[in-house]
């Protein structure tokens, strides 16, 4: 906890604030810190009781994923409210973990919207990586129903999934495609030059374009 209190960039916190992160150390120092500990499963437990959101990023990196059982996973989402702790911990554990399934189905009905878009990007790697047994025609459906008016973090998580799905599924992509014109989600979200919007036909097609 020290060194991470020394790790405290100002400039760092102020940025990392606007997106409703609350901690101010540089995601590349947190690493190299994470790469001297190596997996310590015991101080990764320790580390996020804590509370604190630097820490809890440092326990993301240093533990084990397979060994947490499904209930402490449940309990660890459902505590991590700030955002890039609960991308790490569903990007960087519970995809790795044996009862990822199992919560992708429990989070994505929850009625909490940011337990829901922990299922929504669960259901988004699989569309991507194991597609079978998944209903892609349902989950447009639910989509088209649903997305325009979800809560920020939820849109995202589901207009992820539309775009994976127009990306992956050429059957689908048409459909994907004119929910995204109709409901026109994220279409003038700010995007630096370089980088590849996040407004679904934009990225679709792009995404599309290079895999020719």
């Amino acid at each position: 906890m020290a060194e991470l209190a020394e790790l405290e960039d100002p400039k760092v916190r102020a940025v990392n604030e606007r997106h409703g992160d609350d901690h101010g150390v540089n995601l590349g120092k947190l690493r190299a810190l994470a790469k001297r500990l190596k997996t310590q499963q015991e101080l990764a437990y320790r580390l996020w009781e804590t509370k604190d959101t630097a820490a809890r990023l440092l326990a993301l990196l240093i533990c084990r994923p397979k060994s947490f059982e499904r209930d402490e996973l449940d309990a660890m989402l459902r505590e991590a409210r700030t955002p890039k702790v609960h991308d790490w911990l569903v990007n960087y554990v519970v995809k790795k973990n044996p009862h990822s399934e199992d919560l992708r189905l429990a989070w994505f009905t929850d009625p909490d919207p940011v337990v829901a878009s922990a299922g929504w990007a669960l259901t988004t790697e699989r569309v991507a990586k194991k597609p079978e047994g998944l209903d892609l025609g349902g989950l447009l459906d639910i989509i088209e129903a649903e997305m325009k008016d979800a809560p920020d973090r939820l849109q995202w998580s589901m207009n992820n999934c539309l775009a994976q799905i127009g990306i992956d599924h050429a059957e689908h992509r048409a459909r994907a495609m004119d929910i995204g014109e109709r409901l026109e989600v994220l279409k003038d979200y700010p995007t630096p030059p370089g980088c590849t919007s996040p407004f679904a036909p934009i990225w679709i097609t792009e995404m599309v374009r290079r895999a020719r």
